[in-house]
């Protein structure tokens, strides 16, 4: 395998697939990266058993092969090199060397057959929507995926398909977030797929141009191609909770915010709220709400603002961090929390949004 190409040329597609490559690896192939030349096209993937990446660009190639090297080392070798410098890579034996200017590098290699990779996913359905809309629909939702919980169809991102709508919903059993899009045409049957939080992180990443995305559903996995670079992930395999039972239904009554104004109110409070539990109470009577915080140091904060409330008079208490999370999520100037008793969680979604719902348990203080 022999080939050049521009630093630039070789250094983009690596950016792409680098988060994937994780620092510490049980096996050390998954620290390498698969180069793949044919005809003038350089394909380099990275994968780490659960997340796929590969991305393809033109290059000179003097002699076709496959290798798998060091990925981060490639990767920070042209990252370091001048803007414009060429470079030339070939293999031979177990090394490959990397020219450019007066600089060389070697590099250890593993062999290609070695490196695991998913060719077929056995698609059961494509789903076309757009690539900005779809990019909302993982933000306004994946802040509630849950890290590294024994409920294991809890650390990633449900997605649902029925008829022309898609919707996503995130949960890690303290808060939800449930978004949806409508697809041009209608899926072609219903079904859920749960997504890994590694895999919905690296899509958000990728999912940065305007113009449109397939999403390939299969057995076990789910792909998506963008300009250059495939994504692949594998599906968790788990029965995702009944979420529809968990948004409320009975909401007595209604606060209405300036969005703006309620998160700054609740920025300033949590700098005094307890570091470990993040706890604020809203201290709730007609047209006002009354924040505080306080933490073991004896510390506290107090916030009021003018809203719209005519309910009972009522207290209860929150994760500052939840209610923060949400209100970044609401794309309205005005927000609404609904709430049925000190008890009930709460929901919260802009006043004419009912495409994205997020809900917050109640926590004791």
């Amino acid at each position: 395998m022999k080939l050049s190409a521009s630093r630039d040329t070789i250094l983009k597609p690596l950016q792409s697939i680098i988060g994937v490559v994780e620092r510490r690896q049980t096996m050390p192939i998954l620290s390498n990266v698969l180069l793949v030349v044919r005809e003038n096209k350089l394909s380099v993937t990275a994968t780490d058993l659960e997340v796929e990446l590969l991305a393809e660009t033109e290059v000179d190639a003097e002699t076709q092969g496959e290798i798998t090297v060091p990925g981060r080392k490639l990767h920070d070798i042209c990252k370091a090199l001048p803007e414009g410098a060429k470079i030339e890579l070939s293999a031979s034996g177990d090394k490959v060397t990397l020219k450019a200017g007066r600089s060389r590098f070697t590099l250890s290699t593993l062999r290609a057959a070695d490196f695991p990779t998913v060719e077929e996913i056995a698609a059961q359905q494509t789903l076309t929507t757009k690539r900005q809309t779809f990019r909302k629909l993982l933000e306004k939702t994946h802040f509630s995926m849950a890290q590294q919980d024994v409920r294991y169809y809890l650390n990633g991102l449900l997605f649902e398909t029925k008829d022309t709508t898609l919707r996503a919903v995130a949960t890690d059993g303290h808060r939800l977030a449930l978004s949806e899009l409508q697809l041009e045409a209608a899926a072609e049957r219903s079904e859920q797929v749960i997504v890994p939080r590694k895999g919905v992180l690296e899509l958000q990443r990728l999912l940065n141009d305007e113009g449109d995305v397939d999403l390939t559903i299969g057995a076990g996995h789910i792909r998506v191609q963008l300009d250059g670079i495939r994504f692949t992930s594998k599906l968790i395999d788990g029965r995702f909770p009944e979420y529809d039972r968990v948004v409320p239904k009975d909401i007595k009554s209604v606060i209405t915010a300036d969005r703006g104004l309620l998160r700054q109110a609740l920025q300033r409070a949590s700098i005094l709220s307890n570091e470990k539990y993040r706890g604020v109470r809203l201290d709730l009577s007609e047209n006002n709400l009354n924040i505080q915080a306080n933490n073991p140091e004896q510390e506290e904060a107090e916030e009021a603002l003018e809203v719209e409330y005519n309910g009972a008079s009522m207290e209860i208490g929150f994760n500052v961090n939840y209610l923060l999370d949400a209100l970044s999520a609401v794309d309205e100037d005005q927000v609404q929390l609904g709430l049925s008793d000190a008890n009930s969680s709460c929901l919260i979604k802009g006043p004419t949004t009912e495409n994205a719902k997020f809900v917050v348990m109640p926590m004791r203080l």
